[in-house]
């Protein structure tokens, strides 16, 4: 007998039957290549992705894992992160839930120019999440609202020049007005967010 399915899985959660596609990657002209790279390979600044299967909802939902076009879809358009629908929005700014496992909230600046791989989300889903997500639970989180938030580089594997192939260096986050942007197979898009305000989810179900 196999185990039900959650109830909830997160849009941007991978499948087990969504899997990387492996490519041969390069050394080329200041930077990584694909050994048979086409152009949607890599985004319109320049950062080349890795590729992924699309296989949603076949299988098991792998939550530690997120699938890399989805995630790139609700960063760019503000999607929640849980639905896939419009994050919220109010005259304060788009709901963000962020993680506080250092107990930051209390901070004056705090999360201001917090750079993010986790993409918005909607108020329903919000409130789903944290009832529902031990990582957010573990972890603890508060939620944000953001009055502007600017793509501005990738999280993902970067790689060294070497005589035979690249050689990774490390995971990291890396800005796309870096010279590394050239050397970093792309997995997640983050957003700085700017102009943060602290709120609970009552008062952001209230502005709804």
């Amino acid at each position: 007998m196999t185990d039900p399915q959650p109830k909830v899985v997160p849009y941007m959660a991978a499948w087990s039957a969504e899997q990387r596609i492996v490519r041969t990657l390069l050394c080329g002209k200041g930077g990584i290549v694909y050994a048979d790279e086409q152009p949607h390979d890599r985004d319109s600044r320049g950062a080349l992705w890795i590729g992924t299967t699309l296989g949603q909802g076949r299988g098991r939902p792998e939550f530690a894992r997120t699938h890399a076009q989805r995630q790139r879809r609700c960063m760019r358009a503000l999607l929640c992160q849980v639905c896939g629908g419009l994050a919220d929005r109010s005259e304060q700014g788009v709901l963000w839930l962020v993680e506080d496992d250092e107990g930051r909230a209390e901070e004056a600046n705090w999360p201001e120019d917090l750079v993010t791989v986790h993409p918005p989300i909607c108020v329903p889903c919000a409130h789903q999440s944290l009832r529902l997500c031990p990582h957010l639970a573990e972890r603890g989180s508060v939620a944000v609202r953001v009055r502007e938030s600017a793509v501005e580089g990738v999280y993902g594997q970067l790689y060294r020049s070497s005589r035979h192939s690249p050689v990774q260096v490390r995971q990291d986050t890396v800005f796309y007005d870096s010279p590394e942007i050239r050397w970093v197979l792309a997995a997640q898009l983050t957003r700085t967010l700017r102009g943060c305000t602290v709120v609970d989810l009552a008062a952001a179900t209230a502005s709804t």
